[in-house]
């Protein structure tokens, strides 16, 4: 069954650029790797909520867009093996530390697939 990491992260808009490359960059690392699937998506209807959203979750700020991510994998075992070759991978050392977001406010989690039709 397949296995599903997803993100939600708030990008500068000064920094679309910088987040491109670095997503390109991420991505062929990922494929690389064995990841089956990696999509970055830039939220352009993702309206505040009054209990909870996208921009609520991650603290947008004005100058700021959400975007929604995820990686997929053939399995959760496979994705563990994955992403420690990912991490290992010298090429992510320059990335993790020269971030053009905050960190801090990303939100991350795995899943297993509960309906796909």
């Amino acid at each position: 069954m397949p296995y599903v990491d997803g993100f939600i992260v708030p990008v500068p808009k000064a920094q679309l650029e910088a987040y491109l490359a670095l997503a390109q960059k991420a991505g062929t690392i990922w494929r690389e790797h064995g990841a089956l699937e990696f999509r970055e998506c830039m939220g352009d209807d993702v309206p505040p909520g009054q209990l909870t959203s996208f921009p609520q979750a991650v603290q947008l700020k004005d100058d700021e867009v959400v975007f929604f991510s995820w990686i997929v994998y053939d399995s959760r075992e496979a994705r563990d093996r994955i992403n420690k070759m990912v991490m290992e991978d010298p090429r992510m050392a320059d990335m993790m530390s020269n971030m053009p977001f905050d960190g801090k406010r990303m939100i991350m989690g795995g899943f297993t697939p509960f309906v796909s039709l």
